[in-house]
């Protein structure tokens, strides 16, 4: 574990004794992937304030926690992807990614386009074509991808055996290179995801969140 993981594991460590400036450390390097991940599951409109009520849980119970920086973002993920749910089943309407799996045979993918559709995706953080994707393939290609989980930790998050979550990528991300194809054929790119705007109702920052974390300790 080097690089950003240790100082990242580092961070834990130290917003889990109580420091905040530590928490703020760790919202800012694991946020923006987890809401690109929650917006895949609820769309754009709502992914803040969903994300925020990840993070207010991820605050409430990090003392709990134990394990280092790839332990966390799968950890971080699983509690969005239950806030999200159970903000789908509250409106009553189906996760915002879709799309039927007989759209995707298994056309053959050019070399290795798959690969870098996986490299347009990491580099650029672009989501819009992943909601062309069925739900499984959308989920597992953005943990593995955006987020940056391993197949086991991605399998955790999503309930689902390794091996499947490996699939589901795999032709989540040759459906990708295909899109990719297209659009430049045509012409055009990849959608960059929208601007984000600002915090709005519910949705929290770092520093409210461990406002709320430091008055929650208080509090116990």
């Amino acid at each position: 574990m080097l690089g950003d993981d240790a100082e990242l594991t580092a961070a834990l460590r130290a917003a889990q004794d109580g420091s905040e400036s530590a928490f703020r450390t760790v919202y800012r390097a694991v946020h923006p992937r987890l809401l690109g991940y929650v917006r895949t599951l609820v769309g754009d409109h709502d992914a803040e304030d969903v994300a925020s009520e990840a993070w207010l849980q991820i605050a409430r119970d990090l003392e709990r926690f134990d394990g280092d920086a790839d332990r966390f973002r799968g950890w971080a993920a699983r509690i969005a992807r239950n806030r999200a749910l159970d903000h789908i089943r509250m409106r009553g309407r189906r996760p915002a990614i879709g799309g039927d799996e007989t759209e995707l045979a298994d056309r053959p993918a050019e070399s290795d386009t798959a690969g870098e559709a996986m490299e347009a995706l990491a580099t650029d953080s672009t989501l819009s074509l992943i909601a062309r994707l069925p739900q499984d393939q959308a989920e597992a290609v953005v943990l593995r991808v955006v987020v940056g989980l391993d197949a086991k930790s991605a399998a955790e998050t999503l309930g689902k055996r390794p091996g499947a979550v490996r699939t589901a990528a795999h032709r989540g991300l040759k459906r990708l290179a295909e899109l990719l194809s297209c659009d430049a054929e045509s012409g055009g790119g990849l959608d960059a995801l929208p601007p984000q705007r600002e915090p709005r109702g519910r949705a929290v920052t770092s520093a409210s969140v461990t406002h709320t974390r430091a008055r929650t300790q208080k509090d116990m």
